[in-house]
């Protein structure tokens, strides 16, 4: 499936999508990256993974983003069937309580990517079935990849 025919599928199913075309200038990316409001991502993903046209069987990259102003999850997806690849972003201004769904349920990869994120960017993850820190101990203090995060001891500042 070409890019151009993914964003019409993705279009048809939800009405206002946001798109950006593969240009390598963006991020390096040569894949059609779309963002969506978080409280369709759940339903968007559930139709990428189970549709037969896009069939996106493999999530193979699952990263928090800190872009100052807001947080946000970003996911690589692949259809090992079709050979076609997607991007997909979501964010959030809530910086106090980021919350995305999880897609542990779609991708079972997720579930310590998800783990993942929330350690080091704080963002929790509606459904997970196990949402506790992966890498830091239990009463590590704030959240070491937002651009707000400070440690006066192991920070190295210019």
């Amino acid at each position: 499936m070409t890019n151009e025919a993914l964003q019409t599928t993705i279009e048809s199913w939800f009405p206002d999508p946001e798109f950006s075309q593969p240009q390598f200038s963006e991020e390096g990316s040569q894949f059609l990256n779309v963002s969506v409001e978080a409280d369709q991502l759940h339903e968007l993903m559930q139709l990428l993974k189970h549709n037969p046209d896009t069939h996106f069987d493999y999530l193979f990259c699952l990263t928090g983003v800190d872009y100052g102003k807001e947080l946000g999850v970003v996911y690589h997806l692949e259809s090992t069937i079709h050979r076609h690849i997607l991007v997909v972003k979501v964010q959030t201004k809530d910086r106090e309580n980021p919350i995305f769904d999880s897609v542990q349920d779609l991708w079972a990869t997720a579930n310590f990517h998800e783990r993942e994120v929330h350690d080091f960017f704080g963002i929790k993850f509606r459904n997970h079935p196990n949402m506790k820190r992966l890498f830091l101990s239990e009463d590590w203090e704030g959240f070491p990849l937002r651009k707000d995060y400070e440690d006066e001891i192991n920070m190295v500042v210019k």
